[in-house]
């Protein structure tokens, strides 16, 4: 009876130790297409309502270089944005971006945006 019960304890050890553990609903995952326009549209958006918002007056978006989503109460977007300032030269910034696409209408809406610098 012994043999069998430690055995049976053996294998559910194996058998949790081989099979995949479920992803944490709180990690992000890489944004793997970087230069699909969709993901290239949020950055820009991200950069004019910064500006609306009374950001960096002039601050003209150049490209997303990288990013991380989670899909949880909609899809929220982390991206690494690369913008030129008023005088020319170039800054990184992080934005922060929540897409809801429960309702019919897929809204924006900023949650943090500031220099990565």
């Amino acid at each position: 009876m012994r043999t069998a019960l430690l055995l049976v304890a053996i294998n559910t050890l194996i058998y949790a130790a081989a099979m995949p553990s479920m992803a944490n609903p709180d990690d992000w995952s890489k944004i793997k297409n970087i230069t699909d326009p969709y993901i290239q549209g949020l950055g820009k958006w991200l950069v004019a309502e910064h500006t609306k918002m009374g950001g960096i007056d002039g601050l003209k978006f150049q490209n997303v270089l990288s990013g991380k989503y989670q899909i949880r109460n909609g899809v929220s977007y982390r991206l690494v944005i690369d913008a030129m300032r008023p005088g020319g030269s170039h800054g990184t910034y992080k934005g922060w971006l929540l897409e809801d696409v429960l309702s019919n209408q897929n809204t924006w809406k900023v949650i943090n945006f500031s220099p990565l610098d």
